[in-house]
């Protein structure tokens, strides 16, 4: 509290100050809040807490005054739902910033976000969906020359829960647009840019048995170009003698990363290939941090990020220690009119991704810090996806998309187990949407599972009927029929009401959810199965 009255002091001294200047105050905002129920239901393995009902909430505040900003996060999670962190019980103000632009100049104090390329190195960011927010707490600066060369620094502490790692962090980027920068370049058709960066962790060495070294840094170089309907960008990024989370082995190594994605497009067509390698480029600001805590770095997916249940169930993470694999994707749309588009063309989309552990094992896990795997050869198999898509749409009132999808799942590698090998699974959706009558839609997804391994197969039918735009109505039964033990073929029923009101959103549900795992861009979480009621609300002005 007092952080927030001062920063609202601070707000009006600042108004005060300026208040001569014509530039008027902008002030704008958010808030959500997603509050459970839970009930024991032995059924599903869902055992509820003590407290019966959680809740996760929270509200920016954000102030505008010509170049003038200042910002406020309040959080409180009273306490936290059952698939995020306990360690963010509690209220506060975890995220308060104030930053000023002249003359190209940017300055942030205090709390901010901030990626270096693709994030290979550095990449803070949030996702409330996954519990993450790994932000920064110090000095940021960005510069642009107006001569196609931007150059930014920071340094700071990242946050942990309601505190901050052990760790400082320093990063340098600097990024340069060749057409910008060089007089014969201006009207090339082929834009270049370049990038490269550091970025360096200090922490001291409190182990009493190894000789920890205190600076750790990660660098990366970066190539982007663009020329007419062909996009190419590259990454490559090395860490210099990272202790591997805890030192359980005394092991630490040099690490290693690379990306690449090209893509061609034009009308009615498009192909992405996408491909990376990683080796070792788990880099954090405390070196005993483990999960999601404290992540200094992102890795691009180069898998589809599924949308529908069941091809979600078995979603890739990322695997830092080592991989390296590719995706393919294939996009094409059929001509309106013609005789396979019909009336209104018909969109097609194929996909096939695979990724492997690396040929040799990986540098954390061997002896000598200089050891390297094979660079391109692979090793076991960690996910295989191949995926087809076809939208249609049918007629005014009848729109329709197929889905397939198959899987092989290392559930092993993957989620860290043992005993249950490579998972094979077949997946098709059928999505079907008729519009009834103006502003009244009915939406029905049928999906279905067949695996002969983990739960057996799945069958799923989720109907929702839409009066736009404000109300939403959902009912959704997903059964669990194949699996092996007959007492855990269970239903899991969800029903929602949601409503829209000017810039206030409510939705409030009530059913059954499955343990599973849940996968945002590569980075997962672990979700218990849960029995209850949920209420969200969202709001923002």
């Amino acid at each position: 509290m007092k952080n927030l009255i001062f920063f609202c002091v601070f707000f009006f001294l600042c108004d005060n100050l300026f208040s001569q200047e014509s530039n008027p105050i902008y002030i704008n905002g958010d808030f959500q809040l997603n509050l459970q129920t839970y009930n024991d239901d032995e059924s599903i393995g869902a055992v509820a807490p003590d407290e019966t009902l959680l809740l996760n909430s929270f509200s920016n505040l954000f102030f505008q005054k010509g170049n003038f900003k200042l910002g406020v996060r309040y959080e409180a999670y009273l306490n936290s739902l059952l698939d995020f962190d306990s360690r963010l019980n509690g209220t506060g103000i975890p995220y308060k910033f104030a930053s000023y632009s002249v003359d190209g100049l940017y300055i942030t104090l205090g709390n901010y976000y901030e990626q270096y390329g693709s994030g290979l190195v550095f990449r803070s960011y949030q996702d409330y969906n996954l519990g993450i927010d790994n932000s920064m707490n110090g000095v940021k600066l960005k510069y642009n020359t107006n001569k196609g060369i931007t150059l930014k620094g920071f340094v700071g502490q990242q946050r942990y829960f309601f505190e901050y790692g052990e760790g400082i962090v320093r990063g340098l980027d600097g990024e340069i647009f060749l057409n910008q920068l060089m007089k014969k370049l201006e009207k090339a058709t082929s834009k270049i840019i370049i990038g490269g960066n550091f970025v360096s962790r200090f922490q001291e060495d409190n182990n009493p048995i190894f000789d920890l070294p205190v600076n750790v840094g990660a660098y990366s170089g970066r190539l982007s170009i663009n020329h007419k309907n062909i996009f190419f960008n590259g990454e490559y990024a090395k860490k210099i003698n990272d202790p591997e989370g805890g030192l359980v082995n005394n092991n630490y190594a040099n690490g290693s990363g690379v990306i690449m994605n090209i893509s061609y497009s034009q009308k009615g067509a498009a192909i992405n290939i996408k491909t990376h390698r990683i080796d070792n480029m788990d880099f954090r600001s405390d070196r005993s941090a483990t999960g999601n805590n404290l992540t200094l770095n992102y890795v691009p997916p180069i898998t589809k990020q599924h949308t529908y249940t069941l091809s979600a169930m078995y979603p890739y993470a990322t695997q830092l220690q080592g991989e390296i694999g590719g995706e393919v994707t294939l996009n094409y749309n059929i001509k309106k009119k013609s005789v396979l588009g019909g009336k209104y063309g018909t969109k097609l989309k194929f996909g096939i991704s695979k990724i492997n552990g690396l040929n040799g094992g990986n540098s954390v896990y061997n002896d000598s810090i200089n050891f390297t795997p094979d660079f391109l050869t692979q090793g076991e198999l960690y996910f295989e996806n191949i995926n087809f898509e076809i939208k249609k749409k049918i007629n005014k009132q009848l729109s329709l998309t197929l889905n397939y999808d198959k899987i092989k799942y290392n559930k092993d590698i993957i989620q860290g187990l043992s005993g249950y090998g490579i998972i094979y699974a077949d997946i098709g959706i059928i999505d079907v949407t008729c519009k009834i009558k103006p502003k009244h839609a009915i939406r029905t997804e049928l999906q279905h599972m067949s695996t002969e391994q983990d739960k057996g197969n799945w069958a799923m039918i989720l109907t929702e009927y839409t009066i736009s735009p404000n109300w939403f109505f959902s009912i959704m039964d997903l059964y669990n029929y194949g699996n092996s033990d007959v007492d855990k073929r269970n239903h899991f029923v969800n029903f929602n009401i949601g409503v829209n009101k000017g810039k206030n959103r409510f939705v409030i549900g009530y059913g059954k959810k499955q343990e599973g795992i849940f996968c945002v861009g590569g980075v997962c979480k672990y979700v218990p199965s849960s029995n209850g009621l949920t209420l969200s609300i969202s709001s923002n002005f």
